[in-house]
């Protein structure tokens, strides 16, 4: 068996599908417009904070991953929109359509089986591409899990 060539395939599969909760698309799909920058009572953040902030960090670990130029944005500021609500009609969809790119990106890097997955990243402190990889999915998964309960929460989301 090729254990290289499998941990790579399990990890593109983490990064891209749900596995065992909901994908991303699903739960984006079809979300209301009006309701992208509400947030409900008790929490601190509405749906276009968190599509933001998971794009943003995401975008992040992948130019880290692979540009030895890259600065990350100031922590925490540069990790979250400023406001609730997307700033325009347009932004939702770019979100989405930037997250998905990086998504891919990063998949693809992981897939590439001349990037060394365990060799440390040259400028960081101690990172490799499996650790990047891995985290990316932990963060997606969790932020993906509050914007399907803020959904819920505005009634935007079907019961099973």
């Amino acid at each position: 068996m090729d254990y290289d060539a499998a941990l790579r395939r399990q990890l593109s599969k983490l990064l891209i599908s749900g596995e065992a909760h909901a994908e991303f698309e699903d739960t984006i799909r079809d979300f209301p417009v009006e309701l992208r920058g509400k947030r409900p009572e008790g929490s601190p953040h509405s749906p276009w904070q968190l599509l933001e902030h998971m794009r943003l960090a995401q975008w992040d670990i992948l130019e880290f991953s692979r540009d030895p130029k890259h600065e990350s944005p100031k922590f925490p500021d540069g990790y979250w929109p400023s406001t609730p609500e997307p700033p325009d009609a347009k932004a939702w969809d770019e979100s989405v359509r930037s997250f998905l790119a990086d998504r891919n990106a990063l998949s693809e890097l992981v897939l590439d089986s001349s990037t060394d997955l365990f060799k440390r990243i040259p400028h960081g402190s101690g990172q490799t591409l499996l650790r990047e990889a891995l985290l990316t999915a932990d963060h997606n998964a969790y932020h993906l899990g509050q914007l399907l309960l803020l959904r819920r929460m505005l009634g935007a989301w079907p019961v099973a």
